[in-house]
C-alpha cells in the first residue's frame, strides 16, 4: 500500500481548498464564533480543523471513504488484518473488545493487574471475571503481568470462559510472553484480547518488545497518544483470525463510542501512522539510544537505582521489557515517588509520568532529544541534594493484597451502598473502585471483600501522598460498600 497517503489529512487539506461552508456543528464555525481570548491559548489552526467527518472531511454517504482508507493502511502498517479507530481513548477501545468476546454472565479470563477501564468494562457488561494473578515481585512490591501458565491453568479450570485479557506492556514497561499466551488460547478455541495501551511504537522496530498482533492475539489495544505522537484520546484496536467477528467489535465500537469523532484526532491517528512507517525506525533508534544514555548516567547518582532487564525479567518476573519507560526505584534515598514527583514540578517544572510508593518513571518517547532529558538529569541530581525521608507506605505482601470476589463488579457497584469510615469498611463488601493512579490498577474492587492488611496500605499510601481519584472520598477515611442482604 502507498503509505505516503495520508487520506485524513488529505480530505482536511482539501475541504480547506475548496473553501467548503459549514452550516453543520461545530457551533464556533471553523473559529469564527470562538473567543478570542481561546484562540489566543488554542491557536486558530485548531479550530479551523475542528470539523465534521459526515458532510465535513466526507460528504453525507461517506462514499469517499476517507476514514475506510485511512484505517486499511494503518492495519496494513501494523501487520493487522482489520484496525478501528477511536476517539475515547484505550479506555473505550478496551470496553469494546470485551464485549465483542463476552456478555451478561459469561467468563472471561483478566489478569489482575488491569487498567481501571478494564474494571469498568466488566460493570457496565456484567462479564464475570476470572482473576489470573500477576507475578510478583516481593523484594521490590511490584505485579508484572501473568505468565502463559497461569492462563492455560485458569482455561482449563474454566472451559466455559469466553477469551482472555492480559494486560502488556504495563506502565513500567514490562512484557507478557503474548505468544505462548495467545497459543494456550487457540489450543483451547479461545480469543486473546491485549490491552497494549502502551504499546503503540512496539511494531515499527525489531529491538523492542514483540508487539501483540505479530504474537498472534486476536485482539488489540493501543494509545497512540501515549507512546506515539497522536492527540490525547486517539486510540486504535486491530483484528485479525476468525475468532472474533469484525461485524461484532464494530457494533460494540459502536454501542460505547462518540457519535461526534474528532477529526482532530483523526488526523493525528493518521499522520502518525504515516510517519511511522517512512521513519519510525529511525525514530525509535534514536530514542533507544538516548534511553540507554539517560540510563546510564541516572544510574551514577547515588542512591537511584535505574530498574532494566536484571531487575524486571527472568523466571517469575516478566517476559520482556520495553526501556523506554526508564522507573528509577528511590528506596536508597528512603522516600517516596510521590514526594520525589511533587519535588521535581515544583523546583524543576519536571512532570513525571507516574509515582508510586517507591518509584518514579520517566516516560521517552521519539519525541525526546538532549533539550528534554538535560533538565530532567539536572533535576534529578538536584533531587538527590534535597530530597526527605517521607512517610512509609505499608505494602502487604502479595497473599494479603489478594481479595476475594464474592459479589459480581456489577452488582456491588449498582447495589445499594452506604459510606462507612475505613475501619468499618474492613469485612464490608466494596461497592466502589479504590485505584491509586496512574498507573490507574485498581486495589479493591466493586464485589471485593476489604481486609485490614490493604485498607491500611490504602490509608498509609493517602498519608503518604497516593491519590485515589475514583473513590467518593479520595482521603480514603471512608468508603463506599455494598449494604448486604
Amino acid at each position: 500500500m502507498d503509505h505516503s497517503q495520508a487520506p485524513v489529512l488529505d480530505a482536511l487539506a482539501a475541504y480547506h481548498r475548496e473553501g467548503q461552508v459549514p452550516f453543520t456543528p461545530p457551533g464556533h464555525k471553523q473559529g469564527r464564533g470562538a473567543d478570542p481570548r481561546v484562540r489566543a491559548v488554542l491557536g486558530d489552526a485548531v479550530f479551523r480543523s475542528d470539523i465534521l467527518v459526515i458532510s465535513g472531511l466526507d460528504d453525507r454517504t461517506s462514499s469517499h471513504g476517507v476514514l475506510e482508507r485511512a484505517q486499511e493502511l494503518m492495519a496494513n502498517a501494523v501487520h493487522a488484518e482489520r484496525t478501528f479507530f477511536s476517539t475515547c481513548g484505550s479506555s473505550l477501545s478496551v470496553k469494546s473488545a470485551m464485549l465483542s468476546v463476552a456478555g451478561p454472565g459469561e467468563r472471561l479470563l483478566v489478569g489482575r493487574d488491569a487498567h481501571k477501564s478494564v474494571v469498568s468494562g466488566l460493570i457496565l457488561s456484567g462479564v464475570r471475571p476470572i482473576w489470573v494473578e500477576p507475578q510478583w515481585d516481593a523484594s521490590r512490591r511490584l505485579a508484572h503481568p501473568p505468565s502463559a501458565a497461569a492462563f492455560a491453568a485458569a482455561l482449563d479450570e474454566h472451559p466455559d470462559a469466553r477469551g482472555a485479557l492480559v494486560t502488556s506492556p504495563t506502565p513500567y514497561g514490562t512484557c507478557a510472553d503474548l505468544a505462548a499466551i495467545a497459543s494456550a488460547c487457540h489450543e483451547r478455541g479461545r480469543p486473546l484480547i491485549v490491552d497494549e495501551a502502551w504499546g503503540a511504537h512496539l511494531p515499527f522496530h525489531p529491538d523492542l518488545p514483540t508487539w501483540a498482533m505479530d504474537a498472534g492475539a486476536d485482539v488489540c489495544v493501543t494509545s497512540v497518544h501515549k507512546m506515539g505522537a497522536g492527540l490525547e484520546q486517539g486510540s486504535v484496536f486491530h483484528l485479525q483470525g476468525d475468532l472474533v467477528d469484525p461485524s461484532v467489535l464494530k457494533a460494540r465500537e459502536d454501542l460505547l463510542g462518540t457519535t461526534s469523532p474528532s477529526v482532530l484526532l483523526y488526523a493525528g491517528l493518521d499522520g502518525w501512522r504515516r510517519q511511522m512507517v517512512e521513519h519510525g525506525h529511525d525514530l525509535l533508534q534514536d530514542a533507544l539510544d538516548l534511553a540507554a544514555r539517560v540510563r546510564e548516567e541516572i544510574a551514577a547518582i547515588p542512591g537511584f537505582t535505574v530498574q532494566g532487564p536484571d531487575e524486571f525479567t527472568g523466571p517469575g518476573l516478566a517476559h520482556s521489557l520495553d526501556p523506554l519507560p526508564v522507573v528509577i526505584d528511590l528506596a536508597g534515598l528512603g522516600t517516596t515517588g510521590y514526594r520525589a514527583a511533587d519535588w521535581l514540578r515544583a523546583h524543576h517544572h519536571i512532570n513525571l509520568h507516574l509515582a508510586d510508593h517507591r518509584r518514579i518513571s520517566a516516560q521517552l518517547t521519539f519525541a525526546d532529544g538532549e533539550d528534554t532529558v538535560a533538565p530532567l538529569l539536572t533535576a534529578l541530581r538536584d533531587l538527590r541534594e534535597h530530597i526527605e525521608p517521607a512517610v512509609e507506605v505499608h505494602v502487604p505482601p502479595p497473599d494479603e493484597l489478594r481479595l476475594d470476589l464474592e459479589v459480581l463488579p456489577r452488582d456491588a457497584f449498582f447495589g445499594p451502598a452506604e459510606q462507612v469510615s475505613a475501619d468499618e469498611a474492613v469485612g464490608r463488601i466494596c461497592a466502589e473502585m479504590l485505584t491509586p493512579y496512574p498507573p490507574g490498577i485498581p486495589v479493591v474492587l466493586p464485589g471485593e471483600r476489604i481486609t485490614a492488611p490493604v485498607m491500611d496500605y490504602l490509608r498509609s499510601g493517602v498519608d503518604a501522598g497516593m491519590v485515589v481519584p475514583d473513590a467518593a472520598d479520595s482521603s480514603a477515611k471512608t468508603i463506599r460498600v455494598l449494604i448486604e442482604r
